[in-house]
């Protein structure tokens, strides 16, 4: 077995792993990378291998930085098989439309404003119809159904905790009397988060590619999220102003919609409206009502059980039309609006953040982790002024970072995810999905658990086992 890291590699996006097993080329991935403009195009644009050649992609879950650049990998010559869990396949059949509609319509815009500044266009990284020509390679594969690759090879998807219907990936080979188990944590959940069941880790590995996006961080208890929300929530109402949460479609704004529901049942914050701002994130919703079965028993007690929506309550709206999304922009009394990307490099949230980040009443509460260089992330550093479709705006808003809503895993996590694997057997631990200051934390503590071969790879690197 080989494999070649290629994305998500020293980074937290665009996650990309290249295997080569029993001769047969597997792609673990296929994300979007994003960031700055120029970098993110070509990056996305350049495969460094052939997509004809590849015969299977694996995919862990819905995200659009695992899954986003999958429409270019058919568009290049891609005609293998997307296997993924039956809620991936369907969220990425909305998520993928929804990426190639975004970027055409940011490029429009920004395209105007090039057009004034006498800058040639750009293109969209891919289009609509790039999107559709790739729908019918999914293949939907239940967790814990073992799914054959190759006379030798079978992998089987194991709930990861992280979104609805992400997965852990397990690859078992066979030949020649030896067996290796490969183990791939996608995005690693936690316990005891809202929505989703806790995580069922991978076991008695041989190798393991895990993410380590909070490796150098534990999330406060999960107890007190839902008071410091109401506080910043009361906060900003008392004081005139909106909340404005940019939130990823899937998992997060249907997370701090439960949260909310929850709040406004017990009184805890003002009657205020709520708005979910993503077309994308009300279809995710309904995927999220057709799978009951894969959300917790907390959210089966508290509302399933009596035939309550846990996605609906009287002060929500979902916000459809861009005639509505517009509307909001004249709103004079507090409110908070819900919108994507968690990023901040595309969507609704861009004019939302536009139209309120220079009033200092208003709140931008991030609730999830932004990687380096995009919107998001530089107003979570603290830059006083950043350019939304290409104009600069000056940062006045109040501003407030909530790691407890993140579904990743923490440092905790990650490190007790490998006790589930013996010492003896676990031969190599590679970290991606990382910067190097999160990843690099856990080399020696790996090691002093007895994992003693752990790597944190470049990308393009190549290792062989």
């Amino acid at each position: 077995m080989k494999i070649q890291f290629i994305g998500g590699a020293q980074t937290v996006t665009g996650s990309m792993h290249l295997l080569t097993v029993d001769g047969h080329k597997v792609l673990l991935e296929c994300g979007l990378f994003q960031g700055r403009r120029e970098e993110m195009y070509q990056k996305n644009q350049n495969f460094p291998f052939d997509p004809a050649e590849v015969e299977f992609l694996l995919l862990s879950h819905a995200h659009i930085d695992h899954s986003g650049n999958i429409p270019n990998l058919v568009k290049k010559g891609f005609r293998g098989k997307i296997l993924a869990t039956p809620p991936t396949v369907d969220l990425c059949k909305i998520m993928l439309p929804d990426s190639a509609y975004i970027q055409e319509m940011d490029v429009m815009h920004v395209n105007k404003i090039r057009a004034k500044n006498h800058q040639p266009p750009v293109e969209p990284i891919y289009n609509s119809a790039d999107v559709q020509a790739c729908l019918g390679h999914f293949v939907p594969v239940e967790y814990n159904q073992s799914y054959p690759l190759a006379p030798h090879v079978k992998v089987t998807f194991r709930n990861a905790g992280h979104i609805l219907g992400s997965a852990g990936i397990l690859l078992e080979v066979n030949e020649k009397g030896r067996s290796l188990r490969f183990g791939f944590t996608g995005d690693l959940g936690r316990d005891g988060i809202d929505l989703i069941n806790d995580p069922d880790p991978l076991r008695d590995l041989d190798i393991l590619v895990t993410e380590t996006t909070y490796g150098n961080r534990t999330h406060p208890p999960a107890i007190d999220a839902e008071e410091k929300l109401a506080q910043l929530v009361r906060q900003t109402a008392q004081n005139g102003g909106k909340v404005i949460i940019p939130a990823f479609a899937v998992g997060r704004t249907q997370q701090i919609v439960y949260h909310l529901h929850k709040l406004f049942d017990q009184n805890r914050i003002p009657d205020i409206p709520v708005y979910v701002d993503s077309p994308l994130a009300v279809k995710a919703t309904e995927i999220f009502r057709d799978y009951p079965q894969y959300l917790d028993r907390e959210t089966e007690r508290i509302y399933l059980t009596d035939h309550l929506d846990p996605f609906k309550f009287s002060r929500l709206t979902y916000v459809g039309s861009v005639e509505e999304s517009k509307s909001l922009n004249s709103l004079v009394y507090p409110a908070i609006i819900i919108s994507a990307s968690g990023m901040a490099e595309g969507g609704r949230i861009l004019h939302h953040l536009k139209n309120n980040i220079e009033n200092p009443k208003n709140l931008i509460l991030f609730v999830g982790y932004s990687a380096k260089n995009t919107l998001a992330r530089k107003i979570m550093d603290g830059e006083k002024r950043v350019k939304i479709f290409g104009e600069e705006h000056e940062v006045r808003a109040q501003i407030a970072h909530m790691d407890t809503f993140s579904a990743h895993g923490d440092r905790h996590n990650i490190l007790d995810y490998v006790d589930f694997s013996d010492p003896k057997h676990l031969k190599k631990i590679f970290l991606v999905h990382g910067e190097p200051e999160q990843a690099n934390s856990l080399i020696d503590a790996f090691r002093s658990k007895g994992f003693m071969d752990v790597c944190y790879p470049a990308p393009g690197e190549e290792h062989e086992f």
